[in-house]
């Protein structure tokens, strides 16, 4: 009994090992251990897989980043909150790697937050703690932290960049970045700043750096230097004239060179705020920016990523002074766009915010161009061209400048709105030139009727014009049949010939003739033929000397070459010979 129970032991044993081994082997199959990683050894770090649209600039990261985490600002003295201060924003100068290894140092990250964070709660509800010891080091701070080469575009070149459908490229660094764009923002508009201490540290260089980064492709850092840019041209008088200029220059690159740069809507949303208040008269200086920068811009590629606020910039110019509405509506007419019929929309749109504001001694000097060009878009085939262009009728402003020059606009408008008002392909069109027709009615029926006569008249010259030239042709078709060595390789249309039955018969004669006389015919054209080539022959013995570039010289050594060749054709013998 002791015996069979210790098999039995041994057996449920072996089962058991047997299961725990078949379990081993099943866990190795399906959770395998992870391989170790091949690291290449190369001069710079690994670079990881990233998201496509996360993107990192190239920071220098700080060698010492073990930071010692220093006492809560309100947990220390009045006498040493400055010191304590200095030693925070100096520690914030840190520098950490966001990109290659994004989870390296995360305590350390979590102190620099931290300090960033209480920064800048203190500087936003504490009085007096700028003092002049704090702008070297809050300068130095973000310099460190936010001046560094971007990387590059995630677009391809030529890649226009919609907001609507592409993602942007967001910044790797963006957790830190972000509480130091704050802190200098605060840092800027505390009541404690003094721009004649800070202009030490906020200099034309500063501004280069700065202005290098409204190329970023993050909004979110765009929308930062926009706010601090406006805040620095407001407080640093003296460096106002080096903002526009510079600004000017970044726009030259783009207009003539790159066409590529993230920033131009910032910085027109800057400008736009800054030409607000410019005083009058204005300056040349300004003047010569409307005509040679601003108007330039609006033959970009992807004027839609700037276009609401280069608007407003051409209104604000012609709100301070109207005598630039001229030279500014016969720019935008030069740069009118051909066939891109979006950007035709958009510059409906602008025209129209300019005629708000236009003076109507200034609309007199433009109205005929640009009606004109009003009529080219009421006439294009694309219908949200044309529904902008007679949403012109539903302004009153417009409507009542129009009727004070009704003698000179009707009769240019008229021929594109009757032209179009049946024969257009979009109903909702139809209905527009229908309200649009009924305004000018109203204005002057006298001329409307005018119009409307003159514009038949002419549409009945043009039908006469039609009919002679029809005439004309079918004059040279019948002088041409009567000649029969030109008839006969003349190939007619058969459909012309159902038009037309005397032609018709006058075709059959020829085929019949000519099926007579074929010999004739085929004589006559061999000896045409041999007289052409005798001619030719001629002319070019009386051309010696002049040879055609497809003609390549001859080299008497290759002739000679040539001539003492012998051909191989003896030593060969072919399948059939052998």
């Amino acid at each position: 009994m002791p015996t069979k129970l210790k098999k039995d032991k041994d057996k449920n044993s072996e089962k058991k090992e047997k299961n725990k081994s078949d379990q081993d082997e099943k866990m190795k199959n399906t959770n395998p251990p992870p391989q170790t990683p091949v690291v290449k050894k190369t001069g710079m770090a690994q670079l990881l897989k990233r998201d496509k649209r996360q993107g990192s600039s190239a920071f220098n990261i700080s060698k010492n980043r073990e930071l010692q985490k220093l006492p809560l600002m309100k947990d220390v003295s009045q006498s040493e909150k400055e010191n304590l201060f200095i030693q925070k924003l100096q520690q914030c100068g840190t520098l950490f790697d966001f990109i290659v290894d994004p989870l390296s140092d995360l305590k350390w990250k979590e102190v620099k937050r931290a300090a960033l964070n209480e920064i800048v709660d203190y500087v936003t509800h504490h009085q007096g703690v700028i003092t002049e010891a704090i702008y070297p080091e809050a300068c130095a701070m973000f310099s460190i932290n936010v001046f560094r080469s971007l990387p590059p575009s995630a677009n391809p070149a030529g890649a226009e960049y919609d907001p609507e459908e592409d993602e942007p490229t967001l910044e790797a660094a963006w957790p830190h970045l972000q509480i130091v764009y704050e802190f200098f923002l605060r840092f800027l508009e505390s009541p404690d700043f003094q721009p004649n201490i800070a202009k030490k540290y906020i200099d034309q260089r500063f501004l280069i750096s700065l202005l290098d980064l409204f190329d970023s492709e993050d909004p979110r850092e765009r929308d930062f230097l926009k706010t601090i840019l406006h805040r620095i041209y407001g407080k640093f008088l003296n460096l106002r004239a080096y903002i526009r200029k510079q600004v000017n220059n970044l726009f030259y690159s783009f207009i003539y060179e790159t066409e590529r740069h993230n920033g131009i809507a910032e910085l027109l949303e800057v400008l736009g705020s800054i030409i607000n208040g410019f005083a009058l008269p204005l300056k040349e200086e300004h003047k010569v920016f409307l005509l040679k920068v601003l108007l330039p811009l609006h033959k970009a590629k992807a004027l839609s990523m700037h276009h609401p606020q280069l608007a407003y910039c051409v209104v604000q110019f012609l709100e301070k002074d109207p005598t630039l509405t001229e030279p500014t509506i016969m720019g935008l007419l030069k740069f009118w766009p051909k066939v891109h019929s979006p950007k035709e929309v958009m510059f409906l749109n602008e025209l129209e915010e300019i005629l708000d504001v236009i003076e109507p001694n200034e609309f007199v000097k433009v109205m005929q161009p640009l009606f004109r060009k009003l009529g080219q878009c009421v006439s294009s085939p694309h219908f949200q061209v044309a529904e902008r262009a007679l949403y012109y009728w539903n302004n009153e402003y417009i409507m009542s400048l129009v009727s004070d020059n009704a003698t000179v606009i009707i009769p240019i408008i008229f021929p594109s709105l009757y032209k179009h008002s049946k024969s257009h392909w979009n109903k909702t069109i139809h209905g527009l030139i229908y309200n649009a027709l009924k305004l000018l009615m109203e204005m002057n029926q006298r001329l409307f009727d005018e119009c409307a006569t003159v514009y038949k008249e002419q549409m009945e010259r043009e039908q006469q014009k039609m009919e002679e030239r029809e005439a004309a042709w079918h004059k040279i078709f019948d002088l041409a049949l009567q000649n029969p060595h030109s008839t006969k390789h003349l190939n007619i249309d058969p459909a012309l010939l159902e038009d037309f039955p005397s032609l018709a018969n006058k075709m059959n004669e020829l085929n019949k003739e000519r099926n007579n006389n074929k010999n004739i015919i085929d004589v006559d054209e061999l000896h045409l033929e041999v007289e052409s080539v005798g001619e030719m022959k001629q002319h070019n013995q009386q051309r010696l000397g002049f040879r055609r570039k497809s003609e390549l010289p001859h080299d008497s050594m290759t002739i000679q070459a040539l001539q003492r060749h012998t051909h191989p054709d003896e030593y060969l013998t072919s399948q059939q010979e052998s």
